[in-house]
């Protein structure tokens, strides 16, 4: 049989035994397009009322309405000027509603991703800032305290808005569980101070640190509680397709609705595993997520359940972007080969480095299969870079990339080894 593997902007096609095992997810087709499916929910709220009427039960004359990054391939082009016209349509004035990118730890926009994320005419029309979660003149420390006892660091105007709305897309998260509700405001929204702990060893060493569960989860816990403090008054959780299309959308209390959410994408998107392969086959979920192999961690890792002790895990990407933000690129050189040493070194230091947590998370994979039985192929890294990665790996041209997995795999075949596919890499989540 043959299985269609997400790589960039393409897929590729792979020959596969028909005994393999494909993990896919499970989403119905939308019952509406995806400017119907969010006006009905912001209109029909989960454990609270319309947006409108609780928009105009606050008094607010301004809002902020928080957004996903370029990282998150959430359509809003498609209908976030319906979810904007709502708030006007509750007597908040346009100049007074600011769309804030919730970027977490990751870079700032471009001007160019601003208008294939929510298309010309909202960015003709309203204010869009990126979050920066170093700049101390756009943060402010909110009263109380994190779960974990930390101090809560926010962006400005964020907490400044009369009514906060924050949006995020809900998959398999493999640090947090899942992600969207909270995790729009905790890490998308804080101060690199703030989510140290979020990020924290302690937190990502904890066994139920992992994908599909909230339950004990440290991160999850950590979020929440941040979010409760932060006031927000609405959430919208998307759900997409293999193809980023909408196709489910839940709206209204933070809590209430983010449970509804990740619960039908339990159902959906993380399938049980009967049985582990020597041999598991993954992407990591195609553009935008592909962009850099900071993110492709993402899909190494939710190969995990999968794959046997000692296997062999192949994961393709493009990684337009190269490897990462500059912190991230240093942590990788100094510990090229060398994730023992990086793990006692997080272990006996509390001194936390911007994105060592990706590091840590890479070495879960590391420590079940073995450094030479982690296999990634790009077009978008050389060997040189490669070699920094503690991958086994492999440079291929962009045209001969389906050539060389098909042979990569041909070869596993041969030998006898079991296999398994999950083509929407961290989308899917076996469990």
């Amino acid at each position: 049989m043959f299985v269609n593997i997400p790589y960039h902007n393409r897929s590729i096609e792979i020959r596969v035994p028909d005994d393999t095992t494909v993990y896919q997810t499970t989403y119905p087709e939308p019952e509406a397009n995806a400017r119907e499916l969010v006006l009905k929910t912001v209109r029909t709220p989960v454990a609270c009322p319309p947006l409108q009427e609780v928009l105009r039960g606050s008094g607010a004359q301004s809002a902020v309405v928080v957004v996903s990054d370029i990282t998150r391939p959430i359509p809003y082009a498609e209908f976030l000027d319906v979810v904007l016209e709502e708030i006007e349509n509750a007597a908040v004035p346009r100049s007074n509603i600011l769309i804030l990118i919730a970027t977490g730890m990751h870079r700032p926009s471009t001007p160019a991703e601003r208008k294939h994320m929510f298309g010309p005419e909202v960015c003709k029309r309203y204010r869009i800032m990126d979050h920066h979660a170093e700049k101390t003149d756009e943060l402010v420390t909110i009263d109380g305290i994190s779960h974990a006892g930390r101090s809560i660091e926010l962006n400005r105007y964020f907490v400044e808005a009369d009514f906060r709305l924050v949006t995020g897309l809900v998959e398999p998260h493999f640090m947090a569980g899942f992600s969207g509700g909270r995790k729009a405001v905790c890490p998308g929204l804080c101060s690199l101070e703030t989510v140290k702990t979020f990020h924290g060893f302690t937190f990502l060493d904890n066994d139920f640190a992992i994908n599909g569960n909230l339950d004990g989860n440290p991160l999850h816990n950590e979020a929440l509680s941040i979010a409760r403090q932060a006031d927000v008054g609405f959430c919208i959780n998307f759900v997409v397709n293999e193809k980023h299309r909408l196709i489910n959308a839940v709206a209204g209390d933070l809590e209430a609705s983010h449970k509804t959410a990740c619960e039908f994408v339990k159902r959906h998107a993380c399938p049980q595993v009967e049985q582990k392969k020597d041999v598991v086959l993954t992407s990591s979920g195609g553009y935008p997520l592909d962009a850099t192999f900071y993110q492709c961690v993402k899909g190494m890792i939710s190969c995990l359940p999968a794959v046997k002790k000692a296997g062999v895990v192949i994961s393709i990407a493009g990684c337009s972007e190269g490897i990462g933000g500059a912190e991230y690129q240093n942590i990788m050189n100094k510990y090229s080969g060398k994730w023992k040493e990086f793990l006692n070194h997080l272990q006996g230091n509390h001194n936390i480095i911007k994105d060592q947590w990706q590091f840590q998370m890479q070495t879960r994979i590391l420590k079940h299969i073995g450094d030479d039985n982690l296999i990634f192929l790009t077009d978008g890294l050389g060997v040189s870079d490669l070699n920094r990665l503690s991958v086994n790996g492999i440079h291929a041209s962009e045209s001969n990339m389906q050539e060389r997995v098909q042979a990569l795999l041909d070869e596993f075949v041969h030998e006898g080894r079991s296999l398994a596919v999950i083509p929407e890499g961290p989308y899917c989540a076996p469990i």
